[in-house]
């Protein structure tokens, strides 16, 4: 398969994870706990970290939250960021509590001084800097000039925050412009690809609930990473933030970039379907995303219930199920491994060979 070409961006180093320059797309999410309880946030990184995030970014609204982030980066198991607005004096807490990476709007920092004082932090601790803009957050002036938050006032927002901290010497620096609208998300990256070399963060904002979130997201993030714009995601969703990382990893499986754990394949069944091939898939997948090994397979996994299409595509994957009425077949590598009479006897034996495979091969 031949990957999409990628832009050529600078790198930077946000903790032990490389940003740009043609290191692997960097997964992200933001935890939804109350910062200011070390324990809870904790145990929600890691479980964010499990499900495939590389970088988890948190809120910092106060001084309470500020100074529980030495415990919550000295035990975390990914890179922290820290999500500031309005006060330049807690991003620099958080930067002496450990962590290595900022999100910030310069504009709703304070003024001069006080980007002075951020950005005379960040280089003095090797940070890295995100600007972020949002639809909801560009200027006025700009939204007059523009007439909205059109995509040209959301890069003109960024570039102007990002000469600020230039003007400063300060130059390990992401950027992200986000907008609920699909259309104008791909439209603001494109353009600013075409303007700077930094780093980008994608992301479409607000996205909505878990479907409605993961199509935005999906149409959005992959068609820019296939034009080659984009070093870090994150998908945006109402739910539970492991699901944002489950679906960002699947954007990047079908875009070609990065996969991890197995491939799941699956009939969208029809009138030929005996079993509850629905349910059978839905407990493969649960299985899946819950096996210790899965995480670190490649492997191919076919749920099918067509007598049409169902035992070619079993065949060719690494493991597959072909089930039809009362009796089902399971192959490996192209083989039959076994014949099973029963829907629930054929679901128990499917999962015992895929156990088999997960462990084996670990």
């Amino acid at each position: 398969m031949t990957l999409p070409h990628r832009n050529t961006t600078r790198q930077l180093r946000l903790g032990n994870v490389r940003i740009g320059g043609g290191a692997p797309v960097v997964v992200q999410s933001m935890t939804n706990t109350d910062t200011r309880d070390a324990s809870a946030t904790l145990e929600q990184i890691e479980r964010l970290a499990a499900a495939g995030c590389e970088i988890v970014r948190l809120a910092v609204p106060d001084e309470k939250a500020a100074k529980a982030l030495r415990t919550i980066a000295a035990n975390s198991p990914v890179p922290l960021v820290a999500d500031i607005h309005f006060d330049y004096r807690l991003a620099i807490a958080a930067l002496d509590a450990g962590l290595r990476g900022l999100r910030i709007n310069p504009g709703n920092i304070g003024g001069e001084g006080p980007v002075d004082n951020l950005a005379a932090a960040a280089k003095a601790n090797a940070a890295v800097i995100r600007v972020g803009v949002n639809s909801g957050s560009v200027e006025k002036e700009l939204l007059e000039r523009y007439g909205g938050p059109t995509p040209e006032a959301l890069v003109e927002s960024a570039l102007s925050h990002v000469r600020m901290l230039e003007r400063r010497g300060f130059y390990d620096i992401k950027v992200s412009l986000k907008s609920s609208s699909v259309t104008d998300t791909i439209a603001a990256y494109r353009l600013m690809a075409s303007r700077t070399d930094y780093p980008l963060h994608l992301g479409v904002t607000e996205a909505g609930t878990p479907m409605r979130g993961a199509v935005k997201s999906a149409v959005g993030l992959g068609l820019l990473l296939f034009e080659g714009i984009g070093d870090t995601i994150r998908v945006s969703l109402t739910a539970d933030p492991a699901r944002e990382a489950a679906v960002a990893w699947e954007i990047l499986r079908a875009v070609g970039l990065r996969s991890r754990g197995p491939e799941i394949v699956s009939c969208p069944t029809c009138g030929r379907t005996e079993i509850d091939l629905i349910g059978m898939a839905e407990k493969v997948e649960e299985y899946v995303q819950s096996h210790p090994a899965a995480a670190a397979s490649h492997l191919k996994i076919a749920v099918m219930g067509c007598v049409v299409n169902g035992p070619g595509e079993a065949r060719e994957a690494d493991i597959g199920l072909a089930g039809g009425r009362d009796k089902g077949v399971i192959f490996r590598k192209g083989k039959v491994l076994r014949s099973v009479n029963g829907q629930d006897a054929l679901l128990a034996a499917f999962l015992e060979e895929l156990n088999n495979l997960l462990t084996s091969a670990n």
